[in-house]
Parts: structure tokens; C-alpha cells; sequence
């Protein structure tokens, strides 16, 4: 069964509503919401019956999509998932959808061809792979980089929405330092990837300045329709993070001249997979190379740079040299400690042997 594009918005939403745990949906509540995402989406103002939503809930009850949903009635009044797990976004494609793909793909592959898509076809390759290998027609020809433990990433599409529509945001979040998750208000501005982990760009209603929230600590959050939203003021997202490595930077920070020298073994690495778009190199000899990057000092990129351990040298700037040595030095005396205290269990068991082996007086 085909899925027409108003249809499918009215599922995404009721399920959208349905995984929302902060409050109780009546139909009625229910009604609103996907009246107002209609609205949102299509500029439909007409609004949506009762019986096209009661209708919607049973299809997506039953096996006809595939969906199964688990809805159930509380309290004679309130819909809810039965699994609070479950959600429509986690059902398999059904074969006419994998068609219609199929003739989407080979569209934007016709489509490849034009320079401007040029960006596109990465993103068109995977596409293909997916549909071929959930049609069974062949196997996965193309190993992508992905972690399937990484959490959050079904908030994405609801993210996105609140940050498409500026919506204002009630998140309940749970650093990795925090005892307990905390509520807070916020504003959504950005959506950023980086290393398989998705971060949200945000201002909390109570916090001066731009905050990154990352994707797999939220435990929950829901739009706030009577909370206006503040824009924020002074920053272009667009290249905001042009000079960084990761995603930690504040309104303050400043891109520094980074001088990295490499061993020559190395430097074809450096030269055909750039730390930055900024990397250019200043001079090579017959052992070593230096490049250059002019990025924020954050925690990212020291990381990446004790990720090349012994093969890179730190030049500039002299705080950056300090920390980086610093931490080599910490990881050093890891190692030392290390060796001590195994020296100290050898020799424990060896002196443990030895008295077994002393004759009795």
C-alpha cells in the first residue's frame, strides 16, 4: 500500500505524540497537533477530522503498513505506546516505498551529472547501496563508517523539524559528569555531526552563551509552543565553525596558527586527508614536513593530535606546545606507574615462591 505525502505526515506526527512522555495526549490534543503540523508543512489551514485521525490510529495498529503499532487507551481517555520504545520511524520499508526510492535515486543520479550535485553524490551512493541490499538483490558494496551503539539518533528528524520552525525546546539532559538529568529550556539553532556523534547547537533560556548538547545525553524533550523562541544575535552558523576541529568553541574563541611538524613517512597522510581546510604547508626537508592550520585551541584538537603520537611535533603556539607535552608526559607516567607497581606484584609472587621452596625450621 502507497503512502500518500499527507498521510504520512498525519503518522510521523501522531507518533511524534505518542513518544512523547511529558505529557498525555487526548484525541483531541492529538487532533490539534497534527492540525498545526499540516499547517506547519503544506500551509493546509482546513484542520483534520476526528475520523481521519481515529482512522490513522487503527492503520497504524494494524499490519497493513507494517507498522504494528502497540497504541493503547489509558484511563479511557489518554493514547500512548504500550512500549515506550516503539516507534513507526523503526519499521521495515514496504516494497512499493522501496520502489518509489529506486526511482528517486536513479533521478538524482541523472541529476549527479551537473557540478552543483557534485556535493550529492555520496549521499546517492549510499541510498542505492541501502535499497539494493534491503531488496536482497546484492550484497553491502559499500562499508560506510558508523557506530550502531551511538544513541540519539532518532531525534534527529524531530530535532531538525524544532530547528527548521524555530521552536522553542523543553530538554531533559544528562551530562556525563551530572548525577541526575536536569530540565531546561532552549533555543535550537544547529544540527552538527562530528565523528558519528550528533551535537545540538543551542542557548539555554537561563545561560549566557551557545551551548553544544550532544544528541545521545538527552533523555527527553519536547517543543514548547508558548515559549518564544530568541534568535541569536551576532553569529553566522554558517561559518561559525569553519575554523574549528570537533564542535567546542565559544563566542570568544579565536583561531590560533597551529605549526605541526611531521615525519616525511607521514606526510602524504596529512597532505591527501587535511586536518583542516585551512592546511598548507610551509616547508619540507629530507626528514620532516610542517604544515600549518589556523583553528581554535578546543579539546578535539588535541586529541587529534596525540592520536599521531610519536610522529608529530608541536611548534606554535607555545601554550598548545605546553599542553601537549604536558599530556605526553601525564601518559608517560601512566605507563611508569604501570610498570612499577607490576614490578612490585613479580616480585611479591617471586618471594612467595622462594619462602615455598625454604626448607621448614
Amino acid at each position: 500500500m502507497a503512502i500518500n505525502k499527507l498521510a504520512l505526515i498525519r503518522y510521523k506526527t501522531i507518533d511524534d505524540c505518542l513518544r512523547n512522555r511529558f505529557r498525555k495526549w487526548t484525541l483531541d490534543d492529538i487532533i490539534e497537533k497534527v492540525a498545526q503540523t499540516l499547517y506547519e508543512l503544506e500551509g493546509i489551514a482546513s484542520g483534520v477530522s476526528k475520523r481521519t485521525i481515529q482512522a490513522d490510529i487503527q492503520l497504524m495498529r494494524s499490519d497493513k503498513l507494517g507498522y504494528n503499532a502497540p497504541i493503547v487507551v489509558r484511563d479511557k481517555r489518554f493514547y500512548a505506546y504500550e512500549d515506550p520504545s516503539f516507534s513507526i520511524t523503526k519499521a521495515p520499508i514496504n516494497n512499493a516505498d522501496v520502489d518509489k526510492m529506486k526511482e528517486i535515486v536513479g533521478v538524482l543520479k541523472q541529476f549527479n551529472a551537473f557540478n552543483y550535485f557534485d556535493e550529492m553524490s555520496d549521499m546517492i551512493a549510499r541510498l542505492e547501496n541501502n535499497l539494493y541490499k534491503s531488496t536482497n538483490q546484492s550484497g553491502n558494496n559499500i562499508q560506510l563508517e558508523g557506530n550502531k551503539l551511538v544513541k540519539g539518533l532518532d531525534c534527529i528528524p524531530p530535532l531538525y523539524q524544532a530547528v527548521l520552525n524555530k521552536r522553542s525546546l523543553l530538554i531533559e539532559y544528562k551530562s556525563f559528569k551530572a548525577q541526575q538529568a536536569n530540565q531546561g529550556i532552549y533555543y535550537p539553532y544547529l544540527l552538527k555531526e562530528y565523528r558519528n556523534r550528533w551535537f545540538l547547537i543551542c542557548k539555554a533560556k537561563k545561560r549566557p552563551g551557545i551551548l553544544n548538547l550532544a544528541l545521545d545525553r538527552i533523555v527527553e524533550f519536547q517543543e514548547l509552543p508558548n515559549e518564544d523562541f530568541v534568535e541569536h544575535r551576532g553569529v553566522d552558523f554558517e561559518r561559525y565553525y569553519d575554523d574549528l576541529i570537533g564542535v567546542t568553541k565559544s563566542e570568544r574563541d579565536r583561531a590560533h596558527k597551529v605549526i605541526l611538524e611531521f615525519e616525511n613517512y607521514h606526510a602524504p597522510y596529512i597532505i591527501t586527508k587535511p586536518l583542516h581546510s585551512s592546511q598548507v604547508i610551509l616547508t619540507r626537508n629530507e626528514k620532516t614536513t610542517i604544515f600549518r592550520i589556523d583553528v581554535v585551541l578546543n579539546y578535539e584538537l588535541e586529541r587529534e593530535i596525540l592520536g599521531f603520537g610519536e610522529c608529530v611535533k608541536v611548534l606554535a603556539p607555545r601554550n598548545l606546545v605546553a599542553k601537549i607535552k604536558k599530556r605526553l608526559n601525564q601518559a608517560s607516567n601512566l605507563y611508569y606507574a604501570n610498570n612499577l607497581e607490576k614490578n612490585n606484584v613479580d616480585g611479591a609472587l617471586d618471594k612467595e615462591a622462594l619462602d615455598k621452596t625454604r626448607p621448614s625450621l
